[in-house]
């Protein structure tokens, strides 16, 4: 059994970055030979200009050497059974000028870190790297790739800003698994037709160039959240931008857009178009944005806002700056999460200047008292309008037919009109603890879609929600004291989303389980022990959220999250969970996995602050084969 036989090398290392030179490397290895080990993470003011060949030997095996069995385990750490073959090569910040074509023999690469360096082209035996994921060249001087480099069939990360492009080969589009493509700060005029077809990309930076128009099947990209354009020559962003269903994020600033499209039909939440030439804000805009978060349109020629804007009740900030705007609309008082309103650098006239430097709280607290005083003062003049909304709901013939009792025009509840113009049903803040049923009976006759009474005193769900069931699609019950959800909530067939968070909840009703077509589901900040079984039948859910629980277990298996192919959240933050089990990581399509603040040992915390990608290549490790 001893005799010569070749010795696989493999090479630990730690930090992965250059040799400050070649003859430090060969210092390296005289010193240490018996570690069969290289080190790049020296420390120098020298930058390696030149790859040390020994680099692209790594995986070779060393020529025939007598051993004995006593040599093979002289020491732990240097034993065959501890070394891997290469997965992770950094060689960053040095001033590499070119890379070898024998680059092709690190075929075990999973990432190439080869940024801040002076690279003016890469060989085409770069396709080679067939298990490459993540490629960063980012902060050199190309201005061309290979072609043979999109063919890379797993790769997906790809960074190539800070370079010199100024086009992109149109076979940029045959990276079918990229998911994150950045190519900011280079001289782009456009993008290349057919860039479409990256339709696994979720993350588009193109900042920083010099972009005049997008492409018509940019709005193809299905499956992006964040988009970033900031710092171009757009003069529009296309009509169809709606199309972009999974937008979460947009960043336009500091180009010359004069109009904003609708964007029905999109998620977003945060919209960044200060710096542009816009002159009004669309009120198909904010009718159709009901989960947009942070609005910044500061820097504009915007000298109006429309009443509409009091339909963006998930606004949390507003950033009005250095406009043209002469006076806030009433219906901003009516934002309950908004808490920063920016208006500094307006004519406004309608407000004193001292009101406004006194900042958000005392603007709203103006505009809402001012707004219930024009409510008292236009009663009388609004006398005839509400006839005929009774009227309407006599039944529209002003006779004694039956007819439903209206809606108190009085009360906190909106009117149909606004319920038909916003499709919304929004009463927070109200401290309501039951809700009319003729409420929702005239949200049900407007087609409502979004029912939201958050931050009520609510015990449980209104009998009359039940009104709704063929029309709602989105129910938001966040911040109340519900300890308890009916079983009719089985019968709302087309809901989407539903947010129970921040309430009494320790189970849910068996019948939840026939939501099929929710997609989002909130119940974070509730008395959960465990998961619900009925989530599992879930099988269109892409977010669960469930943090703040006090959740003492995962269920991975087939019968469990498991059965949620579609699952892209999940956050499991700040629970009980003493064990994370490795097949969490057969969960493919998650994008965004969060379980800091559980008392579990494995993973480290040091794996958990890399992020999901780390989280779930480390689960992937340890399931038994």
């Amino acid at each position: 059994m001893c005799g010569p036989y070749p010795r696989r090398r493999y090479y630990h290392i730690r930090e992965y970055r250059m040799a400050t030179s070649a003859s430090e490397l060969e210092e390296s290895e005289e010193t240490s030979s018996s570690k069969n080990e290289v080190d790049l993470a020296e420390e120098s003011e020298k930058q390696a200009k030149n790859l040390p060949e020994k680099v692209y030997e790594i995986n070779e095996p060393d020529e025939s050497v007598e051993v004995t069995l006593d040599g093979l385990v002289a020491k732990e750490e240097d034993a065959w059974w501890n070394q891997v073959p290469i997965r992770n090569l950094d060689l960053s910040s040095n001033q590499l000028t070119h890379l070898s074509p024998k680059i092709e023999k690190l075929n075990t690469l999973n990432a190439l870190m080869l940024h801040d360096n002076a690279l003016t082209s890469l060989p085409r035996e770069i396709a080679q790297l067939e298990r490459l994921l993540r490629l960063n060249l980012s902060h050199n001087k190309l201005c061309e790739l290979p072609h043979e480099l999109f063919r890379l069939p797993n790769l997906r990360y790809l960074n190539l800003s800070h370079n010199e492009f100024v086009e992109l080969h149109p076979d940029i589009s045959d990276l079918h698994m990229l998911e994150v493509l950045d190519v900011s700060n280079n001289q782009l005029k456009s993008l290349p037709r057919g860039v479409g077809f990256l339709v696994r990309l979720t993350t588009l930076s193109l900042a920083h160039n010099k972009i005049r128009e997008l492409p018509n099947d940019v709005v193809d990209m299905r499956s992006l959240q964040k988009l970033d354009l900031m710092n171009n020559d757009l003069l529009s962003l296309p009509e169809d931008m709606g199309s972009l269903r999974k937008l979460q994020c947009l960043y336009a600033q500091h180009n010359d857009i004069t109009v904003l499209p609708h964007f029905e039909g999109c998620d977003l939440q945060e919209l960044h178009v200060s710096n542009n030439f816009i002159e009004r804000l669309p009120k198909r805009l904010c009718s159709s944005s009901p989960h947009l978060k942070i609005l910044d349109l500061r820097d504009n020629k915007i000298a109006e806002l429309p009443d509409e804007i009091g339909h963006l009740q998930s606004l949390i900030r507003l950033d009005l700056s250095n406009n043209s705007i002469t006076n806030l609309p009433y219906s901003l008082s009516t934002l309950p999460h908004l808490t920063s309103l920016q208006v500094e650098g307006n004519p406004i006239k309608s407000i004193q200047r001292h009101i406004l430097q006194c900042g958000t709280v005392r603007i709203l607290k103006t505009l809402r008292d001012r707004a219930e005083s024009a409510e008292i003062s236009s009663k009388s003049s609004n006398s005839s309008l509400l006839q005929n909304f009774d009227n309407r709901a006599m039944g529209g013939d002003g006779l004694n037919s039956p007819r439903r009792q209206p809606v108190d025009e009085d009360s906190i509840f909106p009117d149909r009109y606004k319920m038909r113009k916003t499709r919304c049903l929004a009463v927070t803040m109200q401290q309501l603890n039951d809700v009319p049923g003729e409420v929702f009976e005239a949200a049900a006759d407007e087609n409502v879609n979004l029912v939201d009474f958050s931050r009520n005193r609510l015990t449980t769900l209104p009998l009359g929600l039940l009104a709704m069931k063929d029309v709602a699609t989105e129910i938001i019950f966040a911040n109340n004291l519900i300890s308890y959800v009916p079983p009719f909530i089985s019968q709302f067939t087309r809901i989407t989303l539903i947010n129970f968070s921040c309430n009494n909840l320790s189970t849910l009703p068996q019948e939840f389980g026939v939501l099929v077509t929710m997609r989002e589901l909130n119940i974070s900040n509730n008395r959960f022990e465990y998961l619900p079984s009925c989530i599992f039948e879930l099988k269109s859910l892409e977010i669960l959220l469930a943090r703040d629980n006090r959740i003492k277990g995962i269920d991975a298996t087939i019968n469990g999250l498991g059965s949620l192919q579609r699952l892209a959240t999940l956050d499991l933050r700040n629970n009980d969970i003493e064990q994370v089990p490795p097949i969490l990581g057969n969960l493919i399509n998650i994008t965004t996995l969060d379980i800091i603040g559980n008392p579990f040992k494995l993973p480290r915390h040091q794996t958990l602050e890399k992020g999901t990608e780390a989280i779930m290549s480390y689960l992937r490790d340890r399931i038994p084969t």
